[in-house]
This record gives structure tokens, sequence and C-alpha cells, in this order.
């Protein structure tokens, strides 16, 4: 197959019911994809998965080396800030990162972060909000020195989200209010296991006010009769959470293996009944 072919013409067999010309085409993506260090192919697969949802161009997508992840971030923190694609360009930031890139550390430090904490902040769609907080979920683990900013960021977008599940908006089906809950409560046990004393301390403050009490004694109160008492809570402190010697690249296996009951795989089937059941 000619590696000259235009772009577009190697997007019309992408996903040709052909195997071998899927395979070809395929190569010939990743062959570029190496030699023109340039965003616009990267782009362009993005702009095609969004419109066809390929799985194919999916694949490059979740498979892209240095220097691509910056361009594949900075297109999806593009499209983040639209509401028509913010959606489907969740669930593909939550298909790259499930897949735990040889990058992942850099997601702290690319502009998608607060984008992402902003979409949590303020989007009012539940399946977005419940697709972005797997994200978040998913991503923590990787960004464990995020820093105390965003640390105060994560435990806002949980008391948002944990008033939502108490609320349960008239206009909202209940399927989805169900998977909300699930979700927040999976972001619950992330933020205890990861922050315990930052976190309770949190609890502490933000539900000692009047008016969140019942959300408190609702939805939140629930979720800590089912969490053991955290050692870090006796041996650990404030201080001690946000200390990045505290995650040394020794720390993290362990940390992921101890966390591993917060994310359960059904999250990921969650995630794509989600998008995929929304009419």
């Amino acid at each position: 197959m000619a590696q000259q072919a235009n772009v577009g013409e190697l997007l019309a067999m992408l996903d040709s019911p052909m195997l071998g010309v899927r395979d070809d085409v395929t190569a010939v993506f990743k062959e570029n994809l190496n030699s023109d260090r340039g965003p616009m192919l990267v782009n362009t697969l993005v702009d095609y998965y969004l419109e066809t949802s390929s799985q194919p161009a999916l694949h490059i997508l979740t498979t892209l080396q240095e220097p691509h992840d910056k361009h594949l971030l900075d297109r999806i923190n593009e499209y983040v800030g639209k509401a028509a694609t913010r959606l489907s360009i969740l669930s593909l930031l939550g298909h790259v990162i499930r897949l735990q890139p040889s990058w992942k550390h850099k997601l702290s430090q690319a502009p998608l972060l607060p984008s992402l904490l902003k979409c949590l902040k303020m989007d009012t769609d539940v399946v977005v909000l419940t697709t972005g907080v797997l994200v978040l979920i998913t991503m923590l683990p990787m960004i464990p020195q995020s820093g105390k900013q965003h640390l105060l960021d994560f435990f806002d977008i949980f008391g948002r989200l944990s008033s939502w599940c108490l609320k349960k908006p008239g206009h909202v089906a209940e399927v989805y209010l169900v998977h909300l809950h699930a979700s927040v409560y999976a972001l619950f046990h992330r933020l205890y296991g990861m922050y315990p004393c930052n976190f309770v301390s949190f609890l502490r403050s933000h539900y000692s006010m009047k008016e969140n009490l019942e959300t408190f004694e609702e939805v939140v109160k629930p979720m800590m009769e089912h969490v053991r008492i955290h050692p870090e809570l006796v041996t650990g402190s404030k201080d001690h959470e946000l200390d990045p010697r505290r995650w040394g690249f020794a720390m993290l296996p362990m940390l992921v293996s101890n966390l591993a009951s917060s994310n359960p795989p059904a999250l990921a089937t969650q995630n794509a009944e989600i998008t995929g059941g929304r009419d």
C-alpha cells in the first residue's frame, strides 16, 4: 500500500470490512505517526473517532507514544470545552487512561486536568458528570502529586456530586442517578484510600455546616459505614499525604493494589453502559 496516500483516502479504508485492509491502513498510520511529529494526524484521528466511533481509530489513539501524547491531550482538552462533544471526548479519554500509557505522569501538568475539574464543578448533564467522575477515579493514582489546590478541587467535586445524589433532579432518568451515585461512592473510596487525613478533614468541615447535614446523613454517612479505619489516620498527617516522597515509584504499585476495590472492573462496564445506552 502506498504510504503517500493522503489521509482522507486512508481514513476511508480504516474501517474496511476486510481485516487485511484495516491492518495495513493501521500500520501506515502508525508509520506516519513515527515519522511526523506534528499534531495534524492526531487531530484528524480524534475528529474521525468523534464522528464515527471507529474502533481502529480508537486503537491507534490509545497506543500513541511521545510526542503525540501532548497532541492528543491538547485535542481532547479542546473538545472538553465544547458541550456538544464533551461526553464523547471524555469516553475517549477514559479508554486512553485505562490502558496506563507510559506518559500518564504528564496528566497532572496538562491543561486538560483543570478543564476536567471545571467540567465536574459546573456541568449539569448527569451522564457527562458520571463519565467524568469515572475518568477522574482512574486518573487519580496516576497523578498522586497533583498538588494541594487540585486536592481541594477533588473534594469540592465530591461535595457537589454527593448533594446531586440527594437532590435527584426531576428531569434526570432514575437509571442515570443510580450510575452517578455508584460513581460518587467509588470516588469516596478513591479519595479516602489516597488522602485519608485530608479527606476526613474536608468531610468534617464541609458536613458540619447546617445546609449539608442532610446530604451527610442520607448519602455520605452510609458510605462511611462500609470502610475500615485507615491506618494513616493514626500514623499519618495531612502534610505527609502531600509529601512527594510518599508517592515514590516503589509506592505506586502498592497504591494501585490497595485501591483495586475502589475501581472494580464493573466501573468500566458501567461507563460503557452509560455512554452507549443513552438516547
